[in-house]
């Protein structure tokens, strides 16, 4: 018996493999497809870009932050911004850099020309999120290139009431140094300081004169402009020094043997003649404050209380009467910072322009 062999089972098997190998390829190549674009997005995409951005900044290391394609600026993309060109670069520096945390890809949002990534983070103790616009710039290999279309710097506009010396986030600065002609400049017109966002950046001053425990500004959006108003306060130190100068002014009054010392809060009026020199004394010195006043400081009216002996001679009889008399009075006063630091502290009365 002659016996036949067919290959129609050979067949169905290799078709059945080949149809195996086909979508066992085609996983491969979606998983392959998958692992490049995640790799893609975590390393050579513009999330990526702006995330390496961050952790520069996270890590303190502004000099590099600055090199990043986009960040540096110049004088005519600040005024197109409406940002002075003369702004201050001082705190574009690691020892001005707030602690910046936890940063995470909220979105990645193509926008025609260029795309907008949106991260989220923490900067000091406060949670922020910002947008970022990035487009390719070019190609390096096969991987391409990213650069910033709008600098990731900010300002911070700061009026500084009181201090010419301050720090922000630790950070020691003389507004004298940075300010172009400052000695010419208005006392309260802002500083504008460059600053990297986002970042917090917290202005303290502590000096003999004055002081203030902290002012914040969280700056989280690309060439805005954030103002920031400081009002300092006088320190102890201050008041007492201020207290001991007005003391020692009213009582350099009192040596003046007339009835009206000249350019003193207090005086006498008669209408009668004096027979002897009046003696005076300060019975009850002010109790002065200072305040602020602008960019400088003023004292305002304060009572206190002189005291006078004087023999006085009746112009109707010649009767002589001796005057024991306690005067009330206020006194004022300005107080100016020199630009040595010292102060300049000019003591009067309401009524009258105060005197040194």
């Amino acid at each position: 018996m002659q016996q036949v062999e067919t290959t129609a089972p050979r067949r169905s098997r290799l078709a059945a493999d080949m149809a195996l190998l086909a979508v066992v390829g085609l996983v491969l190549v979606a998983a392959l497809g998958a692992g490049g674009a995640t790799l893609y997005r975590q390393f050579y995409g513009p999330s990526a870009f702006v995330t390496r951005y961050l952790d520069l900044l996270s890590q303190g290391k502004a000099a590099d932050a600055l090199r990043v394609p986009g960040v540096a600026i110049d004088g005519e993309t600040l005024e197109d911004a409406g940002i002075p060109p003369t702004a201050s670069e001082a705190m574009l520096r690691q020892a001005a850099l707030g602690p910046l945390s936890q940063v995470e890809v909220v979105s990645e949002e193509p926008e025609g020309d260029h795309v907008a990534v949106t991260v989220s983070y923490r900067a000091g103790d406060h949670a922020g999120t910002s947008t970022f616009s990035v487009a390719q710039d070019g190609w390096a290999g096969v991987t391409p290139n990213w650069r910033f279309t709008t600098s990731p710097l900010a300002v911070v506009e700061l009026t500084m009431r009181g201090a010419d010396r301050f720090s922000i986030n630790g950070f020691e600065v003389d507004r004298r140094q940075i300010v172009p002609d400052a000695a010419d400049a208005a006392p309260l017109e802002p500083l504008p300081l460059l600053v990297f966002t986002p970042g917090i950046y917290s202005v303290t001053v502590d000096t003999a004169i004055s002081t203030s425990t902290g002012s914040g500004v969280l700056a989280d959006t690309p060439l805005a402009v954030t103002p920031l108003d400081v009002q300092t306060e006088p320190t102890e130190e201050f008041e007492a020094v201020v207290q001991q100068r007005v003391e020692e002014f009213l009582n350099g009054c009192t040596t003046q043997e007339v009835l009206q010392p000249t350019a003193c809060p207090f005086g006498l009026e008669v209408s009668n003649r004096i027979a002897s020199l009046p003696k005076w004394s300060i019975s009850t010195q002010p109790q002065v404050a200072v305040v602020p006043d602008g960019d400088q400081w003023s004292i305002p009216a304060t009572d206190a209380v002189a005291h006078v002996e004087v023999e006085i001679r009746s112009l109707f009889d010649g009767k002589v009467q001796a005057i024991s008399e306690d005067v009330p009075f206020q006194v004022n006063g300005t107080i100016a910072i020199l630009p040595d630091g010292s102060a300049s502290i000019r003591v009067g009365s309401p009524d009258d322009e105060p005197q040194e």
